[in-house]
């Protein structure tokens, strides 16, 4: 099912670049578009975890570093039986965490500095089974290269309407270069937003469910869900609305709230993901 939701995601997206290609320059203008969608693909693929590492200036760390985060994955990999991922940690007050990397081999968690403070041990184990679920299920392939292209079909469609504005505006159309905007502008990063949405959401019940029976204890990553929660709400994260195409790589949204977020986010409802994590255990 993940082979196929990525081939779907990889159709979907690279026909958002070729829509915003065709907008911008006719056939010569989508033909353009192919091209670089094809090496967004393919870098995206190989080489986009290190570029969401380096928006938030994550440092890898070993076990000198930090020996209780670091010996909590290497004890889950273990049980798990995965390869053990590169740690890194990112130096910021809000509490999250996130897993990336094309395949279990080349797999990397991070955690900020915030989520190391407000968990104990047992809900640090909690958070970091989830981010391997996450790495067991094989859906950071697809939320790694996802965020990488969302994110570029965002900046791309920003740049597609300032530029059919000012060549409407050279031409004497006005119109189409008002509608061409608005598709750019609006419609395009919209619908890689609802990509996002539509296949970040399962996932997160799954790698909930799936980190609960990792670290042997769904009221750990239950707890850990609420504090995270609140103290994400309180302290957003740097740099996430920079770079909204990432967030649905987190254990919780690193965006500032709102209804709008809300109704739009990458995310379940927390309640109800606490929820399930409860029934887990009534249903032993």
């Amino acid at each position: 099912m993940n082979h196929l939701r990525f081939l779907l995601l990889m159709t979907l997206l690279t026909g958002l670049f070729l829509g915003i290609g065709q907008v911008m320059g006719g056939r010569e203008g989508m033909m353009v578009a192919l091209l670089l969608a094809a090496g967004m693909n393919f870098w995206a693929w190989w080489n986009s975890d290190q570029a969401i590492l380096s928006m938030y200036n994550a440092i890898e760390v070993g076990p000198g570093q930090a020996p209780e985060l670091y010996g909590i994955v290497q004890e889950l990999a273990r049980r798990g039986n995965l390869p053990m991922p590169r740690v890194y940690i990112i130096d910021d007050p809000s509490p999250n965490a996130f897993a990336t990397g094309r395949d279990p081999e080349h797999a990397a968690v991070a955690a900020t500095t915030g989520i190391l403070h407000i968990l104990t041990r047992e809900e640090l184990a909690g958070v970091m089974a989830h981010e391997l679920a996450h790495v067991q299920h094989r859906d950071i392939l697809i939320g790694t290269v996802t965020a990488t292209l969302a994110g570029a079909i965002t900046t791309v469609a920003n740049f597609a309407g300032l530029f059919s504005s000012s060549r409407s505006d050279e031409e004497g159309d006005s119109g189409r270069g008002f509608i061409g905007e608005i598709v750019m502008l609006i419609v395009a990063p919209m619908a890689a937003m609802l990509i996002q949405m539509a296949v970040s959401r399962a996932r997160e019940y799954d790698a909930d469910e799936g980190g609960a029976h990792l670290c042997g204890n769904p009221l750990w990553l239950a707890s850990a869900l609420h504090k995270l929660d609140r103290g994400s709400r309180q302290i957003p994260l740097q740099g996430a609305a920079d770079h909204p195409a990432t967030a649905h790589l987190f254990i919780v949204s690193p965006l500032a709230g709102g209804l709008v977020a809300g109704l739009f986010s990458t995310h379940p409802p927390m309640a109800e993901r606490i929820t399930r994590l409860q029934r887990m255990v009534h249903s032993r």
